[in-house]
């Protein structure tokens, strides 16, 4: 994954920087390494900044690995990342400029702060695939005013940082072109912390309901692989995006 996962280490700091350009579009093997990461990297780092490598930060999951035969592994590694998190000890940071749609949208709001630069735009698009979107469909409800959450998930529209801020998605929205430093200014609000109340304030509040979450999100990943993945149309809305038309429904 090297040539695609790029890891900086430095002042406790764990950087995980997504390097596909130019959407850095996460496959299988991507997600699954950052689950490792996750396991490694709280061992010598406090904090972890996830990003992407130029203009975007994900364009999300492989729409390739959505196929019947290779969507399980799929969900499998992110829900791996998803409990990585919140078992986790290291403060989770999502820097996020450009696109951060799908998978990587749901990667990132897991994350416990989301900075956003004000062009950064956020999406789950996956229902215009024939899809639905496992993690955001646990995540956004206790996120949002439940209308915000259908609306997100069930138009696949996209929203720019200061909606998302506004329903909770993102903590801060930064100029364009400061992100950089942006983030370097909350590590250094937390670099003042005892890291031990740090660490475990932080697990504390990521525990409350997070074994309801996981429950929920094996629910709907069962119903994703044994009702939604079998169904004829979303079988045609991946075949569609690959092939680079307009899907046909057909209602089966």
């Amino acid at each position: 994954m090297a040539e695609k996962l790029r890891i900086e280490s430095a002042n406790r700091v764990a950087r995980v920087m997504f390097d596909r350009p130019p959407l850095n579009i996460l496959d299988i093997g991507m997600v699954a390494e950052v689950a490792e990461q996750l396991v490694r990297l709280p061992a010598q780092h406090e904090f972890i900044v996830f990003q992407g490598m130029g203009a975007n930060f994900s364009g999300g999951a492989d729409v390739a690995d959505h196929t019947p035969d290779r969507v399980g592994r799929l969900l499998g590694a992110f829900h791996r990342v998803f409990h990585e998190m919140g078992a986790g000890h290291a403060v989770t940071i999502a820097a996020v400029d450009g696109h951060c749609l799908g998978g990587a949208c749901e990667l990132a709001v897991c994350c416990d702060f989301v900075l956003a630069t004000e062009s950064a735009t956020f999406g789950f698009p996956e229902i215009k695939l024939g899809c639905f979107p496992p993690i955001a469909m646990v995540v956004l409800p206790r996120m949002m005013p439940g209308h915000a959450a259908f609306d997100l998930i069930l138009t696949g529209r996209t929203i720019k940082a200061r909606e998302a801020a506004n329903l909770g998605m993102v903590t801060r929205v930064v100029p364009d072109g400061e992100l950089a430093g942006a983030v370097d200014g909350l590590l250094g609000e937390m670099r003042q912390l005892s890291p031990p109340v740090l660490r475990l304030t932080r697990r504390l509040t990521r525990l409350a309901g997070f074994h309801e979450e996981e429950v929920e999100l094996k629910e709907i990943e069962n119903m994703y692989l044994e009702e939604l993945i079998r169904t004829q149309d979303a079988q045609e809305g991946v075949r569609a995006f690959m092939e680079k038309r307009a899907p046909v429904w057909t209602g089966r």
